[in-house]
């Protein structure tokens, strides 16, 4: 029976089942054929003698039934046999889906492991590779935390700077709002606007009491006068500056609690008070006080602002004060024309010392001449030196000498040697400076000033003459 189980079993082949058929079905044989031969005994055992006949036909009778049984029985092993066959086809076929199963099962586990190992090496190569990509990152994350830890400790100083920088703010509102109060006096506005041009004279290279003075006293046609400042210009020349600082309407203008139209006003009202003072300025006309000026004066207004808001209410405003001779000026252009006036007089002082040069040039041509006078003295003092002493020399030998040897008693080694006379002439002068000669033979020197070129002295030569 275990081995009829296990042919049945999905382990069984063809061969091993048509084998387990025929056993059976010989076992049923075998097993009918027993139980009529037992069952025929017992009938003759019963029976005693029995006429042959009668034994040949339940024989025949017997052998039909073993027959009819026969074929019952291999008719239910054929049909048995059929069904086990139909089942072992559906075994088989269970087998073979089993055995597909199976096989797709292990190539999809191959398929799964090759594909985890191709996994595992590429991420293995994907790992060395960003090895330094790796490093690079934790080198960024410590700097990121040291900028982190940077940023904290900026943020903590930015925030005491903000700290300090609103209470900055707050004391400047408060010096603003001081100093808005303050110059709505008219002597510290004039204060102020002095200060602020002195300021600006000073930054752009003048001085005191040379370039410029202040608060000097003139006499012009509409009375005494007193300007802020006369810049002194070359050439003797000036020109007045006067500060003005129209400042009540301009700070009311900026005032938060007013409309828009209000502004409007204000800025209106601020354009007039400057044509005001430009009314008022060009009355005194300083410019008929002082010995050589322009006939202008220039007002300095101390903040662009102040000027920008006045001339986008009056755009007129600019042309009308130069019909009235006055120049508004602000810091940035008088800085400029100031700068220009410095650099004038630096000219001028070079034109100066240029003259002082040519000056000291002619000087020393003048004492060269007279120096050449004695020179030429001395060379003709010296050539008459040379003939008397030459005259001397020949007189004494030819004459004296002569005599004197005819002495009697004289020691000949204690006579006199023999007295050479001087030969060669005195060097004569002949330099260009030299070579002009006037009626007593002596050279005088000449310069052609012009042809030297000296910087300024063409120029300073026409203003003298």
């Amino acid at each position: 029976m275990a081995f009829l189980h296990e042919c049945v079993g999905p382990g069984c082949d063809t061969d091993d089942m048509e084998l387990v058929i025929v056993l059976l079905v010989g076992l049923a044989l075998g097993l009918v054929g027993g139980w009529l031969f037992g069952r025929a005994g017992v009938v003759a055992e019963s029976t005693g003698s029995i006429d042959p006949q009668v034994t040949e036909a339940r024989h025949e009778a017997l052998i039909s039934q073993i027959r009819h049984d026969e074929a019952v029985v291999r008719a239910e092993v054929e049909q048995q046999l059929a069904a086990a066959q139909a089942s072992v086809q559906g075994l088989r076929e269970q087998l073979v889906q089993a055995q597909e199963q199976h096989r797709q099962t292990v190539e999809a586990h191959r398929q799964e492991t090759r594909q985890r190992e191709a996994a595992t090496q590429t991420e293995s190569k994907v790992l060395q590779k960003l090895a330094p990509v790796a490093a690079q990152l934790k080198d960024m994350q410590q700097k990121v935390l040291d900028l982190e830890k940077q940023r904290s400790e900026q943020h903590g100083d930015l925030a005491a700077q903000i700290r300090a920088t609103r209470q900055s703010a707050e004391q400047s509102k408060m010096a603003a709002e001081t100093l808005s109060a303050a110059l709505r006096n008219n002597s510290v506005r004039g204060a102020y606007g002095e200060l602020q041009l002195k300021t600006l004279v000073e930054s752009a290279g003048l001085l005191n009491r040379i370039d410029y003075s202040v608060q000097e006293s003139i006499s012009a046609d509409s009375g005494a006068r007193r300007p802020d400042m006369v810049i002194k210009l070359p050439g003797r020349k000036q020109v007045a500056i006067d500060s003005k600082v129209p400042f009540s309407a301009f700070i009311d203008s900026f005032r938060e609690d007013i409309s828009e139209a209000e502004r409007k006003t204000l800025q209106t009202q601020h354009a007039k008070q400057v044509r005001g003072h430009v009314d008022a300025l060009a009355g005194k006309e300083y410019w008929t006080g002082l010995p050589v000026s322009p006939e202008y004066t220039i007002a300095f207004i101390p903040s662009e602002a102040i000027l920008n808001t006045a001339l986008d209410a009056d755009p007129t405003l600019l042309e009308y004060a130069f019909s009235r001779g006055i120049v508004l000026a602000t810091p940035v252009n008088l800085w400029a024309t100031l700068k220009t006036v410095a650099l004038t007089w630096k000219q001028e002082d070079l034109a100066e010392n240029a003259q002082e040069l040519v000056d000291l040039g002619r000087e020393l041509y003048k004492r060269l001449g007279k120096l050449s006078d004695h020179v030429s003295k001395l060379g003709r003092s010296i050539e008459t030196t040379v003939r008397s002493y030459n005259d001397f020399a020949g007189s004494l030998e030819g004459r004296v000498l002569v005599t004197a040897r005819k002495l009697d008693g004289i020691d000949e080694a204690r006579m006199l040697g023999e007295v050479k006379q001087i030969e060669g002439d005195t060097r004569r002068l002949t330099a260009s400076e030299f070579t002009v000669l006037d009626e007593t033979g002596i050279a005088r020197p000449e310069i052609d000033f012009e042809q030297v070129g000296l910087p300024g002295v063409a120029e300073d030569d026409e203003r003298t003459a």
